[in-house]
């Protein structure tokens, strides 16, 4: 349907009566996390490189933003002349992105909060620490990865603050990578045991946590880490969990102002 006409040019009237056309040129903003690159054996390794190319795919087809919700990788650690090596392949198809004009954003989690230089450096992604909001779509829209955020968790806040002090991360890079990373290999592995033998004590809090902040005005609130996809709704807003790229490769999409709980399918 086509109209003429001043009114035509004016966004209320637009957003009264045809919503439809405020997000005609709009493209999708997509949202993952947990893939735990380097988690799984070589076979589960393929598996998860095939979907998240898929879902890659997908992005460079319609998407306008990306934001990776942390643990991306399931350890990541940067020394001043040396990174990890094993994932440099999906670290240039996150960089082709950006070269295409799709920016990609990334809120560290629990495998990567020792986040350097390099990503944003050499591939062009925005860092964020702990937690990002956006206002699009007409939808405002709190970001965070969400290790920490259930009071059961304890002995890990009280962990979380000793782990990211930056003479502590000093004082690791004074282990030579040939140990240090493998070491960090093991630690994780058992890091990610902990939480998901405790996250059915985690899924309650998380969704108190999304009615404080849908309280504070937000739309929608997005977290990842507990490897549960999700999609409440609740107190007029919308609680949604990333799921993960372990077994479920489940991602969330805000496209035409609408979001969505989806999946990578075979």
């Amino acid at each position: 349907m086509v109209f003429h006409g001043p009114e035509c040019n004016n966004k209320l009237f637009i957003l009264l009566f045809h919503p439809d056309l405020l997000y005609s040129s709009i493209m999708a903003i997509y949202f993952f996390s947990d893939v735990h690159l380097g988690a799984a054996d070589k076979a589960g390794e393929e598996i998860k490189m095939k979907k998240l190319y898929k879902l890659l795919e997908k992005i460079e087809s319609d998407g306008r933003m990306v934001f990776i919700l942390g643990d991306l990788f399931d350890f990541w650690f940067e020394y001043k002349h040396a990174v990890p090596k094993d994932h440099l392949k999906i670290i240039f198809r996150l960089a082709a992105l950006v070269e295409r004009g799709i920016p990609v954003h990334y809120i560290s989690g629990n495998h990567d909060f020792w986040l350097g230089e390099f990503l944003s450096r050499e591939a062009g992604i925005t860092i964020h620490r702990d937690y990002f909001e956006i206002n699009e779509q007409n939808k405002r829209i709190f970001m965070i990865h969400g290790d920490g955020l259930s009071p059961s968790d304890w002995k890990y806040r009280i962990l979380r603050p000793v782990l990211r002090n930056r003479v502590c991360i000093w004082l690791y890079q004074r282990i030579p990578p040939d140990w240090g990373i493998p070491l960090a290999k093991y630690v994780s592995s058992t890091s990610r045991g902990h939480t998901s033998g405790r996250t059915l004590q985690f899924l309650k809090d998380y969704e108190n946590y999304a009615r404080l902040k849908l309280k504070d005005g937000f739309d929608a609130v997005i977290i990842g880490h507990v490897h549960q996809p999700a999609d409440i709704a609740m107190d007029g807003g919308r609680y949604l969990n990333t799921g993960d790229f372990i077994e479920h490769y489940s991602y969330v999409k805000l496209d035409h102002g609408q979001l969505t709980l989806e999946y990578i399918e075979d």
